[in-house]
């Protein structure tokens, strides 16, 4: 009961961090869920995408309202994100527990260099009115593919995304970065529970209290300035990154060590291939240049 209770308190601190930033708590989901409640890799990541989901669509509501929401780009976004996130759910059936958390660790990595770099503005002139639909939907599926194998809601590729491809607003291009996460999120859930089970009960507690710990950020969200929240957030999250990948590196090397066997095997094969092709090119070049120049019959 006691871990329950600290797993409960904990979400809520993530969801607080979340309603804050407007992205980027739902980074610790994981970490939490594996190291705290003590669920498997891949149940941990399954519970994630449903907390990242349920969270990012409350949190769009109020957006929605206030008019920061432009619903053709995130639904086109979001439609490619959820194709992209049902394939990662899928795929990760087939990685083993220890590399998906080296994954979420180098996720982690890039979410921290991102929130201490800060967003930057989007430039006037680069803000179009008309929708590359090609572009949108690339990025969608790829930032879909990341969200469902790692579980991670991939705030900080998402915004950039809308504002720099979508041509939006930054605080357009944050309201609808919730809408296009709640939809991958919960494409990647419905991958991952393709083959795996979760605690239902747990799994709604937990996003519970990531809701209402989201929903009081969001009302001291204008009392802290959201540079420094984000630098030391930042920081926190570069150490569990480290943590994560520290803890988790030695058994990702031994479960992927047959792989790298047979990938070794591979190149060798290729190599000895290649080198028989072009030492008889070699050879069957210095046999014309050696050969005697033909005689000519003179009548």
């Amino acid at each position: 009961m006691s871990t329950l209770v600290l797993t409960l308190a904990l979400a809520v601190l993530v969801g607080v961090t979340l309603g804050l930033l407007g992205g980027g708590g739902s980074i610790l989901m994981v970490p939490l869920l594996v190291y705290v409640a003590g669920m498997e890799a891949k149940e941990a990541i399954a519970t994630s995408l449903l907390v990242v989901g349920v969270t990012s669509a409350v949190g769009a509501i109020s957006h929605a309202r206030a008019g920061r929401v432009q619903w053709r780009t995130g639904l086109i976004f979001g439609a490619a994100g959820m194709a992209g996130a049902y394939g990662g759910g899928r795929v990760a059936e087939f990685i083993p527990g220890e590399v998906l958390l080296i994954a979420f660790a180098l996720m982690m990595l890039a979410t921290s260099v991102a929130m201490l770099r800060g967003r930057k503005a989007v430039d006037p002139d680069k803000v179009h009115e008309k929708l590359p639909v090609g572009k949108v939907v690339l990025e969608g599926l790829v930032v879909g593919l990341v969200t469902g194998i790692v579980g991670a809601g991939g705030g900080f590729l998402v915004v950039p995304a809308l504002a720099l491809l979508g041509g939006l607003p930054m605080p357009v291009a944050v309201g609808t970065s919730l809408v296009v996460i709640a939809m991958k999120s919960m494409a990647g859930l419905a991958g991952y529970l393709a083959s795996v089970q979760i605690d239902w009960t747990t799994a709604a507690m937990v996003t519970g209290a990531a809701v209402v710990g989201a929903l009081v950020g969001g009302l001291f969200s204008g009392k802290i300035h959201p540079d420094t929240l984000r630098k030391i957030f930042g920081w926190f999250v570069l150490v569990m990154a480290f943590f994560v990948g520290g803890r988790e590196a030695p058994e990702a090397f031994w479960s992927l060590l047959p792989l790298w066997g047979w990938v070794a095997v591979g190149a060798a094969v290729v190599a000895a291939v290649t080198g028989l092709v072009l030492l008889r090119r070699r050879r069957s070049r210095s046999t014309v240049v050696d050969s005697p120049p033909a005689v000519t019959r003179q009548e």
